[in-house]
């Protein structure tokens, strides 16, 4: 199972972010859609598949969904998706290393916000809502209770639990780019993700999809998600931006030498022939 090391993924997010930054505004749109759609499959499933065991599992419910919610962004890394949480880490990452401008960085959150937004709306209006999949009996007081806890943080307290969202997302997508095979990636992106759905934290694609299935089932109301929106939009960004993209750039590539630069991309083609070889 071949890796990069911590330094050649940061190379490769770089030209990650560089290349999401660029994409013609049609591709964003249909990628963010359907990356949007993924996590609220995931998302979904977690509600199906935990919304009626027994209460005296206690935590281990909760384990369970975590353990499903992964499918998200393993569809959306292996199928192709562009994802607002992942591009805060990448296309940050292209920012720090001049390779994208402010503009570019903005435009293309904006896009991917707006994209997100419609995929996971679609989900839960199609599939939770007209499908009846969030609309009755324990999927509907599980989708409910889900949606409660969310609203019910205060400003600081979604702001905050945010920022440890994106810290785990970021990396999850960090260590995909780290591995060149499915069963890899599949693997790096799982324990990140399981990690911040287990302990709750707030994600705001997720939320575009759990806090609207609440309303078209007629519990809360728009305003009530967009005071959620705001200060899980910010963390998010901090931690995605700032906890992976900032620190990895200062680690790895903002205070390296040129020249130890290039001995990396060396030493890694040197591993890549001793891995083929080796095969």
């Amino acid at each position: 199972m071949a890796n990069y090391t911590p330094q050649r993924i940061a190379q490769l997010a770089v030209e990650a972010g560089t290349k999401k930054a660029g994409l013609p505004l049609p591709s964003m749109l249909i990628l963010g859609f359907l990356a949007g759609a993924f996590i609220s499959m995931g998302y979904l499933l977690d509600i199906r598949v935990t919304a009626n065991l027994p209460e005296n599992w206690g935590t281990f419910g909760s384990f369970l969904g975590a353990a499903v919610f992964p499918l998200g962004l393993i569809l959306i890394i292996l199928a192709g998706g562009e994802l607002l949480t992942g591009n805060m880490m990448s296309v940050s990452f292209a920012f720090l290393s001049k390779k994208v401008t402010i503009g570019w960085l903005l435009k293309n959150w904006l896009w991917i916000t707006i994209s997100n937004f419609v995929g996971a709306i679609f989900v839960a209006y199609v599939f939770g809502n007209l499908a009846g999949l969030t609309d009755h009996g324990p999927f509907l007081a599980k989708t409910v209770a889900m949606a409660q806890t969310k609203l019910d943080e205060g400003f600081w307290e979604s702001l905050y639990s945010a920022i440890g969202c994106n810290w785990l997302v970021g990396l999850a997508v960090w260590l995909s780019y780290g591995a060149e095979d499915v069963g890899g990636k599949i693997l790096a992106i799982w324990f990140p993700i399981m990690g911040f759905v287990a302990i709750g934290f707030q994600h705001v694609v997720a939320n575009m999809f759990i806090i609207p299935a609440a309303i078209f089932a007629g519990y809360f109301t728009w305003m009530d998600y967009f005071r959620n929106f705001i200060p899980v939009y910010i963390g998010n960004a901090i931690g995605g931006s700032i906890f992976v993209a900032l620190a990895y750039w200062l680690a790895y590539i903002g205070n390296v030498s040129p020249a130890s630069l290039e001995e990396n991309q060396l030493s890694n083609k040197r591993i890549r022939k001793i891995q083929g070889a080796k095969e």
